[in-house]
């Protein structure tokens, strides 16, 4: 059907992109569905890799599923050894974001059948990244702050490998927990503009890699993925309660942008992921006996929702998680990328099996002709 080049939608805001069986943000009736399912609910019951195998084959897995991908998962934990000695040689001002993205980058060289978009080697593809990305997401860091890098350990469980490698102690069984509700919730979330762009890239029928490299550099930016770090720096630069609420304040008076509040979606309510991680935050502080944080946190709630009639994102309560768990702030971006990757994989897969180039038209508005 024919649509008239007058119909725009700045930012392509109401826009329909595309049709999918993997996500949707129902904002009637408040759920965000996983195929099927409330993703709040399945963090109550389920863990990261119930999603993973849920996304990229269409069901929750079995007891013998489960197994198979926990297996598979580990098998594809090291990296060529090639892809450290490329991170050495990056400058040492590069943001990990961007070493993520060129370590995700080159592995696609070692994919020795590349050009291969069959469902199932897609599907593989997918597996294969979300094995290696923690590996690739970690050392970047490390390795661009002077450190050596650390290898993954097969005999712990995927989440609990990956804050391992990052904080190098072996996790408790409830730090391990919450970490992966963390990954869990970010697994996946319908459109958002990296989503868009790896499906965008995907459409002109380019590799895996390429779509997750362009969705890297997507989620870099501070209007997507960089708030979570933004609102922990903002935490910090305050000492008290009142010192965190008079910086709010006074942002709002400049009339900046306060990172970790609103977002196109979820315009007037909370996103329902930020409760997730509010209670996350409450049985840190109750585990470790400080609750300024999260008192700070609750503080700012109010005071956005009183003056901008704003809500917290998963960022906002995200980023005080991650520090209560030991997590440089520098690798919070990274770790969204890096779970989300199985969201992004299965875009991909969805986009090469049903595929139509993106080819939009623009509205002019230049000089006449």
């Amino acid at each position: 059907m024919f649509m008239s080049l007058k119909e725009y939608g700045p930012g392509l805001e109401g826009v329909i992109a595309a049709e999918t069986e993997l996500s949707f943000l129902d904002t009637e009736k408040e759920k965000i569905v996983i195929r099927g399912y409330d993703l709040i609910e399945l963090s109550k019951t389920n863990d990261y890799l119930d999603i993973v195998h849920l996304l990229l084959e269409g069901e929750l897995p079995k007891e013998k599923e489960k197994e198979k991908t926990v297996e598979k998962l580990k098998e594809n934990y090291d990296l060529p050894m090639e892809i450290f000695s490329i991170m050495k040689l990056l400058p040492k001002n590069t943001h990990p974001m961007d070493g993520l993205r060129t370590g995700l980058s080159a592995l696609a060289g070692y994919d020795t059948d590349i050009e291969n978009r069959h469902l199932d080697i897609n599907k593989e593809r997918g597996y294969r990244l979300l094995g290696q990305l923690p590996t690739v997401t970690v050392n970047a860091h490390r390795i661009l702050n002077g450190k050596e890098a650390i290898l993954p350990n097969p005999l712990l469980t995927y989440s609990a490998n990956f804050l391992y490698m990052i904080t190098g102690e072996v996790p408790e069984d409830w730090q391990t927990e919450i970490f992966d509700r963390s990954l869990l919730l970010y697994s996946e979330h319908e459109m958002p503009n990296s989503t868009f762009a790896a499906r965008v890239i995907a459409s002109t029928n380019s590799d895996m890699y390429g779509a997750l490299t362009g969705a890297v550099a997507s989620l870099k930016g501070h209007l997507h993925g960089g708030a979570n770090e933004a609102v922990m720096y903002m935490l910090n630069d305050a000492s008290t309660v009142a010192d965190f609420e008079e910086q709010l304040y006074q942002k709002l008076v400049k009339k900046e942008k306060v990172m970790g509040f609103g977002h196109r979606v979820y315009m007037k309510k909370m996103d329902p992921r930020a409760l997730i991680m509010k209670e996350s935050l409450k049985q840190l502080s109750e585990k470790d006996g400080d609750f300024l944080l999260l008192e700070m946190c609750e503080a700012g709630e109010k005071v956005m929702r009183e003056e901008k009639g704003l809500y917290p994102n998963l960022d906002y309560y995200a980023a005080p998680v991650y520090w209560k768990l030991g997590i440089p702030i520098e690798l919070y971006t990274p770790i969204f990328f890096s779970a989300r990757t199985v969201g992004l994989a299965a875009h991909v897969v969805e986009q090469h099996s049903n595929n139509r180039l993106f080819r939009p038209r623009v509205r002019y508005i230049g000089k006449d002709y």
